[in-house]
């Protein structure tokens, strides 16, 4: 799921699979934010077709991801759907080196037999595909016959449909819902707070930044961190603020993405954090405790605590918990796309939208995101629980994990998910965040003033995007 940005040791050999794989399973939900493990940067490709039937030929849909989370997906479809007359052949580009977009970008424009029929986009560039300047190759969810009716009966999250979806029509859902909530260590909230409750502890850390520092001070006068880094601020920052980067073309600094740089300061001059970067070695060791000074708590998603705390807490298993974040946001997700030439063909279109709709909107106990909630893609083995995008599955589906001592995650992330806001992105957000983060640390190391870090960023953006200042 997931920004989102991934630890992997690189892969350098090339990898090609061309054997056909028996439908009789499916992966056990491993991975990250996305869930799923990346390929290297040179494409990996394998086919899954169901059992040969009489009665036709089968319909061939060609399907890229940039891990093999969603082509393993379509392993447990063809087991669940034995009569399906589909053969899927996949091929897999990791992000790594931002190798995906333009390969992906070349299969779109050069069409034919061999172009994508099925692609996944994750959230760090989706927009470019759903709004954006690729968007015009991504088909209408309801030219496949999927209707705003089945996304509203589903539950699915505002935000994920609002970022699918381009002057009203929706064109790309995701299976994961990565509404961000608070994370924290249970016997910390106990030492500086007198409990460990979630009902007690967001009141404690929010609403808002104001209450969330004063937490900070209660528990840096015990000895404490409030969190590891400023990275763990940045997303709840990012996309809860009211406008993306660009705005009528230009870019645009909104003030909560401003106040960044204050908020950042904040939390190094007084020793807050222990400022560290994420997705390094010292923030990881801050999730099992052995940091410079303990950490109370990370921001994110239901990932962060599935794919990314759960390799990383060791000792600290079960002394956490999850409650309500200062402010909504999300962060991360994989949202699934069909090319528009697929509705030229009606059987690849029935084809397409089948295994779409199972994967986004299917909320039945065979649906994937059944599956996916509960852990249970392989049958008679516990994977790992994931929040997905509907509601209604969530509500039936068991989020107890041993990491939160057995709190029921769902009941934080289907809120979280709620309050998030989709409508604060651009097709350039990975690029500009980059900037924007390097320039807010070198403020708070004393490097710059704060002037000279928005100057810097405002002439990086223009340099390396052609995007002047408002």
């Amino acid at each position: 799921m997931k920004r989102l940005k991934r630890v992997f040791t690189g892969i350098s050999a090339l990898l090609v699979m061309s054997t056909a794989l028996a439908a009789c399973g499916g992966n056990s939900n491993s991975g990250s934010n996305s869930s799923g493990s990346e390929a290297s940067p040179a494409a990996s490709a394998a086919a899954s077709e169901a059992p040969a039937k009489g009665g036709g030929e089968k319909v061939t849909i060609n399907l890229w991801s940039f891990t093999d989370e969603i082509p393993n997906m379509t392993k447990k479809y063809l087991e669940t759907h034995p009569d399906a007359n589909v053969e899927f052949k996949t091929t897999v580009i990791a992000t790594t080196d931002g190798a995906y977009q333009p390969a992906l970008d070349q299969a779109l424009a050069a069409g034919g037999k061999d172009a994508p029929d099925i692609f996944a986009a994750e959230a760090a560039f989706v927009l470019k595909y759903t709004q954006g300047d690729a968007s015009s190759y991504a088909a209408n969810y309801a030219d496949l016959g999927l209707d705003d009716q089945m996304v509203k009966d589903a539950g699915i999250a505002q935000y994920s449909v609002d970022i699918g979806s381009k002057d009203g029509q929706l064109k790309g859902l995701g299976y994961q819902a990565t509404g961000g909530a608070f994370i924290y260590r249970r016997s910390i909230a106990k030492d500086v707070f007198g409990t460990d409750d979630p009902a007690t502890i967001k009141n404690e850390v929010g609403p808002g930044w104001e209450k969330f520092y004063e937490a900070a001070a209660k528990l840096k006068a015990k000895g404490y961190g409030i969190v590891s880094g400023d990275g763990d601020i940045w997303h709840a920052i990012e996309n809860s603020s009211e406008q993306g980067w660009i705005v009528d073309g230009k870019l645009h600094i909104d003030p909560k993405r401003e106040e960044f740089l204050d908020l950042s300061k904040k939390l190094k001059d007084n020793g807050y954090h222990n400022d560290t970067t994420d997705w390094t070695e010292a923030w990881f060791a801050d999730m099992s405790g052995a940091g410079a000074q303990p950490i109370f708590g990370f921001f994110g998603p239901a990932w962060l605590i599935n794919y990314t705390m759960s390799q990383q807490v060791k000792d600290t298993n079960g002394d956490w918990a999850v409650t309500e974040s200062p402010t909504g946001f999300f962060w991360g997700g994989t949202w699934l796309l069909a090319n528009q030439e697929v509705t030229k063909n009606d059987a690849k279109k029935q084809a397409a939208a089948d295994f779409i709709k199972w994967v986004t909107l299917d909320t039945s106990e065979t649906g994937l995101q059944y599956y996916w909630a509960n852990g249970t893609m392989k049958e008679g083995e516990q994977g790992t629980k994931d929040s997905v995008a509907s509601s209604v599955v969530m509500a039936k589906s068991n989020g107890e994990v041993p990491l939160l001592g057995g709190q029921n995650m769902f009941d934080v992330f289907v809120p979280a998910n709620a309050n998030a806001s989709g409508k604060n992105l651009t097709q350039y957000d990975e690029t500009i965040n980059k900037l924007w983060r390097d320039q807010v640390r070198e403020y708070t190391a004393g490097n710059k003033d704060r002037e000279k870090a928005i100057e810097t960023f405002k002439q990086q953006v223009k340099d390396q995007l052609g995007i002047d200042s408002e």
